[in-house]
């Protein structure tokens, strides 16, 4: 799973995220575990979106202000992310129709509101749907194996 979040919630929130989703036996490509001091961040990023069967974007304020304002890298993985199927949108310390007005394609993705919700129990629902997708792909092969 790929994490996209604002920079200025590297050290907090998307780290909160971070680990209780590892908490919960979640593969997660994260910025401040991922990169390697030295690396060029882009190319990092653009390998973990590559190897990430889904993404989630930690919604904040300061990934507003981003969003609308910068059109570098956290616009660039929004817009890899955007491309797949499975993207969950969680609102934290922002509305849906905030994020309307920002990013319309992203708001009109199924997801979560810590207002409604503690991240906790987010986080949870995540995991599972995981869990799902994880098994959803074993079948798949089992059955392509199987028919050869």
């Amino acid at each position: 799973m790929f994490l996209c979040h604002a920079w200025p919630d590297r050290q907090a929130d998307a780290k909160v995220v971070y680990d209780l989703l590892v908490g919960e036996d979640v593969s997660v490509w994260f910025s401040e575990v991922s990169l390697r001091p030295g690396t060029d961040m882009r190319v990092a990023i653009e390998r973990g979106l590559v190897s990430s069967r889904m993404g989630i974007v930690l919604v904040t304020p300061a990934m507003l202000d981003k969003l609308r304002t910068d059109r570098s890298i956290a616009n660039n993985e929004l817009s890899a992310l955007l491309r797949r199927n499975l993207l969950v949108p969680v609102m934290h310390g922002v509305t849906f129709e905030e994020l309307d007005q920002v990013s319309p394609t992203l708001a009109s993705r199924g997801g979560f509101s810590t207002a409604e919700e503690s991240i906790e129990d987010i986080v949870v629902k995540i995991a599972e749907l995981v869990g799902t997708l994880a098994d959803e792909e074993a079948g798949e092969l089992s059955m392509k194996s199987g028919a050869k």
